[in-house]
């Protein structure tokens, strides 16, 4: 709730009550009088579902919805100078031909100052253009000639750096499938040439781009902290709030925050500095399904599915999360064209289901995944889920359906070398230990391999089965 709560509180009056005043008159009695508690009382969430009278889900789709609404109106706030500027910008030949050239300059060169402030390149090539037109007979004709070159060059860059940066995080959901060296190969020369780029201009928007992408490929990809030549992370990321905070009226930044958000929870993630990082969670978990549908030519956000189940490790009380997942994905449609994305995702909602003691539950997400999209391109994801879908048979018993697919995992492996899928062996051991007939030593015998299987490190990004930690309560559950 802290991340609503700061929203709703940081509203101005006359925002506040517009914002209360459309909830109020739209019928959105409850979102209204969330918005007003919030406001007004310090009650936590357990006291507003009593006072709502609200189940858990129906509360955080309320949270949701309300936290959309208040980004709505805060964007159409932002929103109105633009479309003003833009609307300047379609009506300049209308200037050219009806006015005198005197005060047609003196208006390109007010639109010109307006559209520097707001920093859209696009437009200024078209106010560069006409004053271009306006001084054919003057010496300065060249020095706009220069302008509207330079930013037409700059346009190209800025949409090059776009494109780079939806291919870089396309190539990373492959290569997170299957760590492939040639796949991290073309990232890091994507990287390079997402640098080269932006060397050539000195632009807070390349800035911005440069970054989503380089500081998610130093966490997950090639980290380096040890070269000096290297802008720190931190810094970075300071820079970057700077920048936001600077151009707030930027429609693209006011987005882009989130994937720093985001950026700032990997970060100190990555470092183990958890209650940093918790100070991001609420932000980024809020807006989940949005993050998950908007921002993939921005970042990677199925990494943050990965986040929540380390984070659930670390933290196992409060919500189960496949109680919040029912909240959070109520209107979430994946996209299964994106494949990484969606067997993470997927993956995502079986082990949810999992660490709630769901195991049919889990089964369910797992065959569906196996049985909706071809894995052929991603053996060895292909073979974690498999293993993982065993584990929930074992867990309920269900010696055929168990026996039926350990046998086709096995040959999975002789297929890929064992060499390649050692926690996949270890796991399978252990599942074959616990459903065995034999009881002698079976305690003993898993805790042994368990410890082995703990200790692993993932070979490649996407290694679900590491996600799950061998305890003694599981293996109670086991033997």
């Amino acid at each position: 709730m802290a991340k609503l709560k700061n929203i709703i509180m940081q509203l101005s009056d006359a925002d506040y009550q517009a914002i209360y005043d459309s909830l109020s008159t739209g019928g959105a009695d409850k979102s209204a009088y969330l918005l007003k508690s919030m406001r007004e009382s310090y009650s936590g969430d357990h006291t507003l579902m009593n006072e709502l009278e609200v189940n858990t889900n129906a509360y955080y789709t309320l949270r949701s919805r309300l936290n959309q609404k208040i980004e709505e109106y805060l964007l159409q706030q932002m929103e109105n100078p633009r479309t003003d500027i833009l609307k300047k910008v379609a009506n300049i030949n209308e200037i050219l031909f009806t006015k005198k050239k005197a005060i047609a300059i003196a208006t390109l060169k007010k639109l010109e100052k307006e559209l520097i402030d707001y920093d859209l390149s696009n437009e200024l090539t078209v106010v560069y253009k006409a004053l271009k037109k306006l001084h054919h007979n003057t010496e300065e004709y060249f020095q706009y000639s220069q302008l509207y070159n330079k930013h037409v060059a700059y346009m190209l860059a800025v949409d090059k750096a776009e494109d780079l940066l939806s291919s870089y995080f396309i190539k990373f959901g492959n290569y997170s499938l299957t760590g492939d060296s040639v796949n991290k190969l073309e990232l890091e020369l994507l990287n390079k040439e997402m640098a080269n780029i932006c060397r050539l201009y000195d632009s807070h928007r390349l800035y911005i781009y440069k970054n989503c992408m380089n500081v998610y490929h130093r966490l997950f990809v090639e980290e380096d902290e040890s070269n000096a030549d290297l802008e720190p992370i931190e810094d970075i990321l300071n820079k970057a709030e700077e920048i936001f905070a600077l151009y707030s009226l930027d429609s693209i930044y006011f987005h882009l925050k989130l994937v720093y958000e985001f950026l700032k929870l990997e970060y100190y993630n990555h470092y183990t500095l958890y209650r940093k990082a918790d100070n991001y969670y609420e932000e980024v978990n809020e807006s989940c399904d949005t993050f998950l549908s908007n921002f993939t030519l921005y970042t990677y956000p199925a990494q943050f599915l990965i986040t929540k189940i380390e984070r659930k490790k670390r933290q196992p009380e409060g919500l189960p999360l496949s109680e919040e997942n029912q909240a959070i994905f109520q209107d979430f449609e994946p996209d299964r064209d994106n494949l990484p994305q969606y067997i993470t995702y997927v993956t995502y909602r079986a082990l949810s289901c999992y660490f709630d003691n769901k195991f049919d539950e889990a089964a369910k997400w797992f065959n569906n995944l196996l049985n909706d999209v071809s894995l052929k391109k991603y053996q060895n994801s292909q073979l974690e889920i498999k293993t993982l879908l065993a584990l929930q048979y074992c867990l309920v018993k269900d010696y055929e359906l168990f026996n039926q697919l350990i046998n086709s995992i096995q040959r999975q492996i002789r297929i890929l070398g064992k060499d390649n899928c050692v926690n996949i062996q270890l796991l399978n051991k252990i599942m074959k230990i616990s459903l065995s007939e034999s009881k002698r030593n079976k305690r003993e015998k898993i805790g042994e391999m368990a410890k082995v299987f703990n200790s692993l490190k993932p070979e490649q990004h996407f290694s679900p089965t590491l996600l799950i930690n061998i305890n003694d309560e599981l293996i109670n559950k086991l033997v």
